[in-house]
């Protein structure tokens, strides 16, 4: 038997393009140039950044890219979002970013000159050419499948940075392209992300308004979501609404666990019913357009109304978050709060009989994870400093992060008594460290029992 004819590999989309169509498509098409006044939102604030970058470099080639579009399923790519560095250092933050690459070139003993090197908009009057007929016929990059993009002046004033083709890098960068592949560089670009200026705090405070409200829209919509099968979902689908409708979306996978679901610390499956007997553990956060996260968690009874021993619980974490808190200061070291707080949680344990007593560390059997963490454009910020910047580090004023102690009782704990299992409690908000101390950026959400279950009882008689 002959062989089958083959055929190249094609996408699901591609057809042949005839000559007829490509003379259509290279004319007729009027003018659509950006505002001269548009500005990325960051880009008074970016050369700053750019500058203590460069003091810790001299003489040497920076390399930060944006980062590349990565498969989800055949010929679909995921949501593209940026290196957090490159965002950072450009104050670009959109999905038409992907392959685009930051180079910062030694301009003299101390100094470095910054340039983007973009993915130029194709012209629409050639279909010949490097670029020639992309608009339409590249449906990964072309406009007319995935959006406009600036050309390379547009880029220039939105940012304030020299542009340039990215075909004009050529094979001068490192294999991959990967942002992690210089250690140095990764590390210090997290530390100088440590101290937060007051445009950040400004743009973390919007996110955790906004991730506020988001958790009003869940409690209005518990009576349909105990209803449905799969009501933690609806929960998630609630919550990425308001995220999608305020910023660029969520900051992680939002984690609706109600039951025993709450004791998975990362439970992001999210396909459990709701029993109005139990508690909902939301942590969800929403990312604003310039793409910094809030990062809360509440613990909400679904009823509406704490038992007696989801509130035993739910006191007892509360009082540990409030001795993290108290903790928080410049000049403290950053684990004092997280000790603190289990200080607070080994002492009720031990309390309940549970532990024999509050020495040692027998408690994280029922708690586990540090206590918090530094907060910005990623929802774990700044993970690639060193560990005597940051773990081992001291607190300094601007710097915002989260308190959130948990206790999580699995189900399946023959040293709990019965009442306590499968039931999962964290506390998480967003604070900025000050001079004295720390505010509260998450306050608008309740945290007492009590103010609990008022404000959830006031927003579900509205609803």
């Amino acid at each position: 038997m002959a062989d089958a004819p083959t055929r190249p590999r094609t996408g699901s989309h591609d057809l042949s393009v005839s000559t007829a169509l490509a003379r259509s498509m290279a004319r007729d098409w009027a003018p659509s140039p950006l505002p001269l006044d548009a500005r990325v939102t960051a880009r008074a604030v970016t050369p700053a950044r750019r500058a203590r970058l460069s003091a810790r470099f001299p003489g040497e080639r920076l390399v930060i890219p944006a980062g590349e579009l990565r498969v989800r399923s055949n010929d679909c790519d995921h949501r593209f979002r940026p290196y957090s560095a490159y965002a950072w250092l450009t104050g670009l933050t959109g999905e038409d970013q992907p392959g685009h690459v930051l180079v910062m070139e030694p301009s003299g003993t101390h100094d470095h000159e910054a340039v983007l090197y973009l993915r130029p908009r194709s012209p629409r009057t050639d279909d010949t050419g490097p670029h020639g007929g992309a608009f339409y016929r590249d449906r990964r990059y072309g406009e007319l499948w995935v959006g406009r993009r600036p050309d390379l002046d547009e880029a220039e004033r939105l940012t304030g940075i020299r542009c340039a083709d990215l075909a004009e890098l050529g094979g001068t960068l490192p294999p991959g392209r990967e942002p992690s592949a210089d250690p140095r560089l990764a590390a210090a670009l997290a530390e100088l992300r440590l101290v937060k200026d007051a445009w950040e705090v400004e743009q973390l405070q919007l996110a955790v308004d906004h991730t506020t409200a988001g958790f009003e829209d869940v409690v209005r919509a518990l009576p349909r979501a105990l209803a449905h099968p799969r009501g933690e979902r609806w929960i998630e689908g609630v919550f990425g609404l308001r995220a999608r409708a305020e910023g660029n979306g969520t900051g992680y996978e939002t984690i609706a666990a109600a039951g025993a679901h709450a004791c998975v610390l990362h439970w992001t499956r999210n396909d459990g019913a709701l029993d109005p007997s139990q508690l909902l553990l939301l942590d969800a956060g929403v990312e604003t357009d310039t793409l910094y996260t809030a990062d809360i968690t509440r613990t909400l009874p679904l009823s509406g109304r704490f038992s007696p021993s989801q509130r035993r619980v739910y006191e007892l974490v509360l009082a540990a978050q409030e001795a993290g808190i108290a903790a928080l200061r410049p000049g403290a070291r950053f684990r004092d709060f997280h000790l603190a707080a289990m200080r607070v949680i080994a002492e009720g344990l031990a309390e309940w009989g549970v532990l024999k007593d509050a020495e040692g560390d027998l408690h994280r059997r029922y708690t586990l994870c540090s206590s918090g963490h530094m907060l910005g454009l990623d929802v774990h910020d700044c993970a690639q400093a060193r560990a005597e910047t940051y773990l081992d580090g001291v607190l300094e004023e601007g710097q915002v992060l989260t308190v959130e102690p948990g206790l999580y009782l699995q189900p399946d704990d023959l040293t709990l008594p019965p009442e306590l299992r499968g039931m999962g409690v964290r506390i998480e908000d967003d604070l900025v460290v000050t001079a004295d101390g720390a505010r509260l950026m998450s306050s608008a959400l309740p945290r007492s029992p009590d103010a609990v279950e008022e404000w959830m009882g006031a927003l579900l008689d509205a609803a």
